[in-house]
């Protein structure tokens, strides 16, 4: 194991006396929290290492575009499965439209930051594209289940109101474009309230993690704004896909809201 090796884990050694510390505070204030500290710890020191490992061999010299397409893939249904996860499991037929909706908006994105933004050589260079991947998935997920799990509860609340305007003559778009339009904006506005108050309250994680590591803060900055603008953009298409495949299993062929 090298010096930097070592260094590494002194350092996740230190950190986890802020764990036991934590740990204290619990018990003192007989929170009860003791044993989910030390899971969530575990899991995360497990789970970050094994993928610090599998991330070695992909980074590895010659890259192979299949298998960093395979770590993606990967990703992509973890993700999905997260997001369908939260959302209502009365939808049997929605886990393709997740999978559907993380995987466009994020192959839109990623796909226009690599060749056009980043202009990475190859267009497969790992060092580019997994990170970005995983970033953009993490937020479009989170955006995905808050708009998905909202527009399901909307709608199940509100069928009178949604069946008085069929009886109207509206069409199940027209019905609940209400609806649909409130929960993707409730999907999208977690990313666009943190791009107004980016830099003035907070430092976002990726920018605050490169300038850890030593990087140009000009650079880093300039990166972070590309990473925000492509949350917003992949958040709201994840966001209007998904609730377009929501919607299409509360009607069926003849226009009526079936039951769920």
């Amino acid at each position: 194991m090298n010096a930097e090796a070592v260094d590494s884990f002194g350092q996740i050694f230190w950190a986890l006396g802020l764990v036991v510390a934590a740990i204290a505070l619990s018990l003192w204030q007989r929170l009860g929290l003791e044993g989910n500290l030390l899971i969530a710890t575990g899991r995360a020191i497990l789970q970050l290492v094994v993928v610090g490992y599998v991330l070695t061999v992909v980074f590895a010299p010659p890259q192979s575009p299949f298998l960093i397409l395979f770590v993606a893939i990967i990703l992509l249904l973890v993700a999905a499965i997260v997001t369908r996860n939260r959302i209502s499991q009365k939808l049997p037929r929605l886990m393709p439209w997740v999978i559907g909706s993380l995987g466009v908006s994020t192959a839109l994105t990623v796909g226009y930051a690599q060749l056009l933004i980043v202009q990475a050589q190859p267009w497969y260079n790992p060092q580019f594209l997994i990170p970005l991947v995983a970033i953009v998935l993490s937020n479009a997920m989170n955006g995905a289940a808050i708009a998905g799990e909202r527009l399901v509860s909307t709608l199940t609340s509100n069928r009178a109101e949604i069946e008085t305007h069929l009886s109207l003559g509206a069409t199940p778009t027209q019905a609940i474009a209400t609806y649909r339009r409130d929960a993707i904006r409730a999907g999208v506005l977690p990313t666009l309230n943190t791009m107004t108050i980016v830099g003035l309250a907070t430092l976002p994680s990726i920018l605050s993690g490169q300038l850890l590591g030593g990087a140009n803060p000009i650079q880093a900055i300039a990166l972070q704004i590309v990473v925000l603008i492509l949350l917003a953009v992949a958040s709201l298409i994840c966001a209007i896909a998904l609730t377009t495949g929501i919607c299409r299993q509360f009607f069926n062929s003849a226009s009526q809201l079936v039951q769920l």
